[in-house]
């Protein structure tokens, strides 16, 4: 009868159940003094869990992110501007539910896109749906879409993502066309949704590196409004990294 159970249960698609019935059935002197509704319960709660770490999992694939960040490996030198009690504020997630933006700004190298990484992973651990996007790739992305009749389906797309991540914003001047699509995913995700951006810029430069005054006042009040603001400082982090690791083969 038990191999019967199991069967159905695959079947039916409940492996988490499955398995933690193999692991009663294996190791009966563990399970034998919990009443019928006890044992039920575990075998539940352990399909919940590897449903939820299945969608964990799966939301991480999609967010394609740049680095494998995790919020417990930041680090908080004084140096850096890094507010700890900021961090943990968005690490808590809060500000996505209320579709709040996070502005990221500070030298290369400071750990901009790691931090940002970090707290999109942190998102997809919460269930959240996250993309990661160097702005290069996303206005590729985007005139590739519109060559193959595919940019509504895109635009779509962005917009019911719960985190998006733009890198390297403001690195090279913007043509009309990726201005007005900027202006559709902002207008789609204004007060919807959370948006990343990651720039080297300081944000006071920003309206300038848009170049149209209309677009760019469009543009950069949805993204400001309501926003957070993080300026990375220090030495660069992939610098002081290298050093180490060249003091580690010296020694």
């Amino acid at each position: 009868m038990i191999e019967t159970t199991l069967s159905q249960l695959r079947q039916l698609k409940l492996n988490g159940m499955a398995s933690a019935l193999q692991t009663q059935r294996d190791q009966p002197g563990t399970y034998e003094g919990l009443s019928f509704a006890e044992r039920l319960q575990l075998l539940v709660d352990h399909e919940d869990q590897e449903r939820n770490q299945r969608k964990q999992d799966r939301l991480t694939r999609a967010a394609q992110f740049k680095l494998k960040a995790h919020a417990k490996d930041i680090d908080y030198l004084p140096a850096r501007g890094l507010q700890q009690s900021q961090m943990a504020s968005l690490l808590m997630c809060d500000w996505l539910k209320k579709a709040q933006n996070l502005l990221l700004t500070g030298p290369c190298g400071t750990g901009k896109t790691y931090i940002a990484c970090a707290l999109g992973h942190q998102a997809c651990l919460k269930g959240y749906s996250v993309r990661y996007y160097r702005l290069p790739r996303l206005i590729l992305a985007l005139t590739q879409a519109k060559a193959d009749g595919s940019y509504s389906k895109l635009l779509k797309a962005i917009a019911s993502l719960d985190v998006l991540i733009i890198d390297d914003w403001g690195l090279e001047p913007l043509n009309a066309a990726t201005r007005n699509d900027l202006m559709e995913i902002m207008d789609d995700r204004y007060e919807q949704s959370a948006t990343i951006i990651i720039s080297q810029l300081p944000i006071e430069q920003w309206y300038e590196s848009i170049g149209d005054n209309t677009l760019a006042d469009a543009i950069l009040d949805r993204l400001m409004h309501n926003a957070h603001r993080m300026n990375l400082q220090g030495e660069s982090m992939r610098k002081k990294m290298n050093s180490l690791t060249q003091v580690e083969h010296l020694e």
